[in-house]
């Protein structure tokens, strides 16, 4: 099989607060001007790199505020995060888990550092991809999905090289629980120092790596350090992995939207005209209503 080659491996862009919980890197699309098609179905990447949150009374976070359009996912590495929103839906996410909001229609939400974690503090790691909705679906009722650590679809690598958490696609016959759209694959890997393992995915899927902890070497070539971004070209299915120290890579490969994209603040459309009834449904509360 033909290798997919590195395109680059990028390192963490400068951090940025979301609210006063969130302390993030955006890889893409701004942290390093991407064509807002390059990732896609995968339209935006923050990543909270490790840090140590004091503890606290009063929970930090980020308040009430909409989304149409798309899709956000929330996956925990450190910490807890707990979620509210106008349709009812809400849940904590602890290590390992991940909340899928499909915003569809339009949605208000809040998410926040969960009570419990804040008082203690501790360390917190988090990512969130926002994933865009085919012109299609972009007005589908809103849903939440709370997928837990266990749930995930397991792939054991022998000889207790580690394993690979399913999130959403299918990894050698072990599917993942969430529901998606469009094609996505989207997975954890945990590799064990000087352990290895292959990859395959499509050609013409939009394919990137981020390293959540430890280094690896990609196809033998390129060394990818913790916190570091590998893009990838649409070229080859197969990806080698090697751990140089105990690590933790989250796979992001998906089928591109190929449709226009007007994108402004909290909303994801095909039109500059389904941006404005976005902004005017607002106004009008059509998108519930959820208490600060």
């Amino acid at each position: 099989m033909a290798t997919k080659t590195i395109q680059e491996i990028l390192p963490p862009p400068p951090p940025h607060m979301v609210g006063d919980g969130f302390r993030v890197h955006n890889f893409f699309p701004g942290g390093y001007d991407m064509d807002q098609k390059r990732m896609s179905p995968f339209f935006l990447l923050d990543y909270n790199s490790k840090i140590d949150f004091s503890a606290r009374e009063t929970p930090r976070g980020v308040g009430v505020h909409p989304h149409r359009g798309f899709e956000t996912v929330t996956i925990a590495y450190k910490g807890k995060v707990a979620h509210h929103d106008s349709y009812g839906h809400s849940g904590v996410i602890g290590e390992g888990d991940v909340q899928w909001m499909t915003a569809g229609s339009g949605v208000l939400h809040k998410e926040y550092h969960d009570e419990t974690y804040s008082k203690e503090g501790g360390p917190f790691q988090m990512v969130q991809l926002w994933v865009n909705l085919p012109a299609k679906d972009k007005m589908t009722e809103p849903k939440y999905q709370a997928i837990t650590a266990m749930q995930m679809g397991k792939y054991e690598i022998l000889d207790a090289g580690g394993g690979v958490d399913v999130i959403a696609g299918e990894f050698n016959s072990v599917k993942g629980p969430a529901t998606t759209f469009s094609p996505i694959e989207v997975y954890n890997i945990r590799l064990k120092k000087n352990k290895s393992i292959t990859l395959n995915l499509p050609e013409n899927y939009n394919t990137a790596l981020l390293v959540i902890e430890g280094e690896v070497q990609v196809n033998g070539s390129g060394t990818a350090p913790a916190d570091n971004f590998v893009l990838f070209n649409n070229d080859g299915t197969e990806i080698s992995l090697s751990a140089s120290d105990d690590s933790i890579i989250l796979v992001l490969s998906g089928l591109p939207i190929d449709e226009p994209i007007a994108a402004y603040g909290p909303f994801l459309m095909n039109t500059h005209e389904e941006l404005q009834q976005a902004y005017d449904d607002l106004r009008k509360g059509k998108f519930g209503q959820l208490e600060d």
